[in-house]
Order: C-alpha cells, then structure tokens, then sequence
C-alpha cells in the first residue's frame, strides 16, 4: 500500500496506522532503553534489535545541531539546512561528531520554525534539507517542520540524510520514521564508511550511499535512484 501524500494529514495518518498495526503486533517488543545511558547504544550492533519508536522517543530530545539557510552544499540548489542533534549510528570518521550527542545545541522552538519557513519562502530557494545527526531518531521534530512546508510552502522539495537504507526504514521502520519517509523526495541512505570514503561523490561521503528517489520507490516497491544518479 503506498500513501498517498497528498491526502489530508489525518487520512495519511489513518492509511499510515493500518499498514503499521499488523507489522507491530507481529514485532517483539524490546527492552525499553535507559536514556541516561544513549552511549551504550551507539553503533548499528547495540541498537539494531531495539524497536524504533522506543530508540526516538527515548532519546530524542528535539534539540537542533545547527541551521544553515541558504546552503548550495547539502542537496540540489539553493538549500535551508537543519542539523538535528542525536545520531545512535556514531560511524567513524563522521564529519559532524559533535552533533551524534542528543543533548548537544539548542532546543528546537517555534522561534527557529518560523525563522525557517520565512527563508524557504524566498523564491531562489530549492528546499529544505535534513541532516544530523540523525533525522530519523528525531523523526517528531523533523515532522512538525516538513508537515508545515507540506502545507505552506508545497512546491518546495525535501531532501534527507540517514545512516539507515531505504530497504530498512521501509520494512522495519516505526510509524514516525515511515511518516517521515514519505514526505522526503531525496534521501541520501546508508551509514559513513571510512573504507568507501569517496570525496567526488555529490552529496555523500561513501560509495555505498545511494541518492534515492523515494516517490518513486514508494510507488515500485523498491528503491529507485534520483534522476541525476540514475541518468549518470
């Protein structure tokens, strides 16, 4: 079943949920982490098993790394930049350690929002891209921003980056991941590798990080690469 984006926010909510119910009901439930203790979680092997929507609530704590508008680095075009705070990932060699920590920068707050929506009204801007950290450990704050560009500003495009693969967050992801998933155009997939580390790639580090389109995936059932990758 794919969701339909342009549906009201409540019927994609009520499509969304009738697609999650059954996956949940077959998940076990894992341990509920201790949120002092985010440290002992970091690296794909401690955290794999645990259920997602417990990892994000738990640790989450809706704080943003840095905001950059008017970026030409972090997707295609003209570019609002949002670097959430918390990423469980930790891949060596990250270029923005400080922001793997949930309880590095700011709060996130009404103030910043509107800030962000007025530079992505300015007509040269392309979109708004997400980066980290991890945006799909903050899904809930990531969604309050692109919900209301979805709304208010709907010709803008979303581009995000992710230490998960498209495969992963489609089959495994938590309904706020999936939430999210679905109002992204771009997403940049796949954790930092150091042995893949490639400083030509556009938009990506590593060679095994891949530039999906996800309405596109979302309709085929698989992932599909952006236009730009997938024409050359």
């Amino acid at each position: 079943m794919v969701i339909d984006r342009n549906l009201p926010h409540d019927e994609r909510d009520r499509q969304t949920e009738a697609v999650l119910r059954p996956v949940r009901r077959k998940r076990d439930r894992a341990r509920k982490p201790d949120v002092t203790k985010w440290a002992e979680f970091t690296g794909w092997d401690n955290f794999a098993d645990q259920d997602p929507e417990e990892l994000t609530s738990t640790f989450s704590e809706r704080r943003i790394a840095d905001y950059k508008p008017f970026s030409m680095v972090d997707g295609e075009g003209v570019r609002c930049s949002l670097y959430v705070s918390g990423c469980l990932f930790a891949c060596p060699g990250c270029f923005n350690l400080a922001a793997q920590s949930f309880r590095y920068g700011e709060p996130y707050s009404r103030e910043l929002e509107n800030q962000i929506m007025a530079d992505l009204a300015q007509p040269f801007v392309q979109g708004l891209s997400l980066l980290g950290g991890e945006p799909f450990q903050n899904p809930q704050v990531c969604l309050e921003l692109v919900d209301r560009l979805r709304e208010e500003l709907p010709s803008k495009d979303v581009w995000a980056w992710t230490g998960y693969t498209f495969e992963w967050l489609r089959k495994r992801g938590s309904w706020s991941q999936l939430r999210l998933m679905e109002q992204v155009d771009v997403l940049v997939d796949g954790p930092f590798r150091q042995d893949l580390k490639d400083l030509t790639l556009p938009f990506r580090g590593s060679s095994n990080q891949r530039l999906i389109d996800v309405p596109e995936s979302l309709r085929l059932g698989k992932a599909v690469l952006w236009r730009a990758e997938s024409h050359g």
